[in-house]
């Protein structure tokens, strides 16, 4: 390798380390959700994208579980938050019986590609995603971000760590939110449509 070449090496990772560090500034304060199903980060920019339409609620989700006002005691394994999609010119797709937890998936970056540069690498790209997606926010009090979780099925089985975090409001109120929206290959077709109002419930606090 030539002294030039080694510096133009030098030089391209330089740029690309300065540049990721100083896009973290710019990244969005809440991140990702976590992904269940067949959910993409595609299929996220889209929703997130479409979170700035009018609140539409004619076509939104029931809530099946947790019910209205639950209470769940301290030490409550985590549970299964249901709902059920209204009747549509669409089927909506069956929730697999197992219960499969939302997982996080990391996403390139937007200087994924000068890295594929410096140090060629495969890549595997999900399929865009076309069917029914479901937004789920749980807001904890006390906490400037909610439990974020997107996914294609029709049941979230909460993971310990978000319980966790949903345990530090132990005693207080937690809203639970539900968008739905129909993509076509990760293009918003119907949607995205809200609950009027939030389902409420609660962990209770530890006895003392």
């Amino acid at each position: 390798m030539t002294k030039r070449v080694r510096v133009l090496w030098s030089a391209c990772a330089s740029l690309l380390l300065l540049t990721a560090a100083c896009g973290e500034d710019d990244a969005p304060v809440c991140g990702e959700p976590l992904y269940g199903g067949s959910a993409t980060d595609e299929a996220w920019m889209t929703m997130t994208d479409a979170a700035k339409k009018p609140q539409d609620t004619s076509h939104a989700v029931t809530v099946d579980a947790p019910s209205e006002g639950q209470a769940f005691a301290a030490d409550a394994a985590p549970p299964r938050f249901t709902w059920i999609p209204p009747i549509s010119s669409r089927e909506a797709a069956a929730s697999p019986g197992r219960l499969a937890q939302a997982h996080r998936r990391r996403a390139p970056g937007p200087l994924a590609w000068l890295g594929h540069l410096l140090i060629p690498t495969a890549e595997a790209h999900l399929p865009p995603y076309t069917g029914y997606i479901y937004w789920v926010q749980v807001t904890v009090p006390g906490r400037p971000c909610p439990v974020d979780v997107l996914t294609s099925e029709l049941a979230w089985q909460v993971d310990p760590e978000s319980w966790r975090m949903m345990g530090t409001a132990a005693g207080k109120d937690l809203s639970l939110q539900v968008t739905s929206a129909y993509l076509l290959e990760n293009r918003l077709m119907e949607g995205p449509f809200r609950q009027e109002t939030p389902r409420t419930f609660r962990r209770e606090a530890a006895a003392p």
